[in-house]
């Protein structure tokens, strides 16, 4: 019985990926669980493992193709027919196979890892911002084809749109391409002479590289969190002398135990004990329902820069964490984002996010919020400059905020409170103990 494994849909609203490494060949027998493919999603590159015992009959796509979730990825015998069999069998027209018995498969496993890590606040590992009728909508509107037929066909002028793609699932190849030049008039498909000149002179001047999975998915997010929420931002300064003679007298203590204590773990901390104070900063409008859903944990997202984008990890309760737990995590999850180690289930479920661009560089800045959450922090680069205490002119260290809420949700009476809260944790940190 021939049986036909299709990319899965993995549950986090994916609508294709691009394969990165095949690990199995025609005519080689594999177990339940042994990994046939690597495929490059818009949030991680994952491990695509076998669904059954049986001989690979075929494999649909090459390297660097895009795959559509529900397209077929390979062909499995699973029983009467040997290796040897099963690649003559795949080798023949597809009018001359044996039947074929497509079945579909639920809930296949896939692990997922995040291959490079990154500092940002876009990358939600979830269905926020992506549903279900937008991604039928774009897959019924494009056209399947391998990126070397799209280059091709953008070079000839030929409108990949008319060409009979003869690929599986009716992809468009190279060869249908060439197929296509070699069957029609040289005068509609071919460029001028001039025109030829003037792209290759152009090519000369720029890089053109295709977008990545992750790339796409912050371009879509931020598109539809600008969209769909009504951003407002507010820009505050607070002194945090006091929190800096803490973390000074800990960090030597945190060093010995392999804990860096940053500002960024009391950030954290004074946060979620705001947002205790504050149930609107950490919910969510479902306007197609019409209710507001306030959540009783307190997830905090913490945006991360990596060399192909963002994504954000999450530390979950942050409210029933120390300052040194929360430390602690923050260089877990740190790490796992630079050694490509960061899972799904590490990016998802966030309720309020964090954005240090700070640690690079900007005093302040207006972060785009993580939709469908009601807000996010920047936190901007801590400098020295004079402040008035009591009636003298003293050194003061200075810590930029920029809160941007979801005005929707959030009042501007409500969101000054908020980030008022916060500046309160900061400027005297023994205040997080006393709550």
């Amino acid at each position: 019985m021939r049986y036909i494994f299709k990319f899965p849909d993995i549950g986090e609203g994916l609508e294709e990926g691009t394969i990165v490494e095949w690990h199995v060949e025609k005519g080689q027998s594999v177990k339940m669980g042994d990994a046939l493919v690597t495929m490059e999603t818009d949030k991680v590159v994952t491990a695509i493992p076998s669904p059954k015992d049986g001989v690979i009959a075929a494999k649909f796509g090459k390297e660097g193709e895009i795959i559509h979730v529900g397209s077929a990825l390979v062909e499995i015998e699973i029983a009467g027919v040997d290796g040897k069999e099963a690649v003559e069998e795949a080798s023949k027209p597809l009018s001359e196979k044996k039947s074929v018995e497509p079945i579909e498969e639920e809930g296949a496993g896939v692990v997922g890892t995040l291959e490079v890590a990154g500092n940002s606040m876009v990358l939600s590992a979830s269905r926020e911002g992506v549903t279900q009728s937008m991604g039928e909508s774009v897959r019924e509107r494009k056209i399947l084809a391998t990126p070397v037929a799209r280059a091709m066909a953008k070079d000839l002028s030929i409108d990949i749109n008319i060409v009979k793609g003869t690929g599986p699932g009716g992809r468009v190849t190279k060869e249908d391409i060439i197929n296509f030049k070699s069957d029609s008039p040289k005068s509609n498909l071919l460029p001028s002479s001039s025109n030829s000149q003037s792209e290759s002179q152009t090519k000369m001047r720029v890089d053109i590289e295709p977008l990545s999975q992750i790339r796409k998915t912050i371009a879509k997010n931020m598109l539809h969190s600008k969209h769909n929420a009504a951003h407002m931002t507010v820009f505050e300064e607070v002194e945090i002398s006091e929190l800096e003679r803490i973390r000074e007298k800990y960090k030597e203590q945190m060093r010995n135990e392999g804990i860096k204590l940053t500002y960024l773990a009391f950030i954290v901390k004074a946060t979620a004990m705001s947002l205790k104070k504050f149930r609107s900063l950490n919910s969510e409008m479902d306007t197609e329902g019409g209710k507001m859903i306030y959540k009783n944990y307190y997830n905090i997202g913490i945006a991360t820069d990596t060399d192909k984008g963002l994504v954000v990890p999450v530390i979950r309760d942050v409210d029933k964490l120390s300052i040194k737990q929360i430390a602690k995590e923050i260089i877990t999850l740190s790490e796992k984002a630079r050694d490509g180690r960061l899972t799904l289930e590490e990016m998802r479920d966030g309720t309020f996010t964090i954005t240090s661009y700070g640690s690079i560089g900007g005093l302040f800045a207006v972060p785009v919020i993580n939709y469908p959450q009601a807000g996010i922090l920047g936190v901007g680069r801590i400098h020295k400059k004079p402040v008035v205490n009591g009636n003298e002119i003293v050194p003061g260290i200075v810590l930029p905020l920029s809160l941007s809420v979801d005005h929707r949700i959030a009042d501007g009476g409500e969101t000054a409170r908020f980030i008022n809260t916060i500046m309160g944790y900061l400027s005297d940190p023994v205040t997080l103990l006393m709550d």
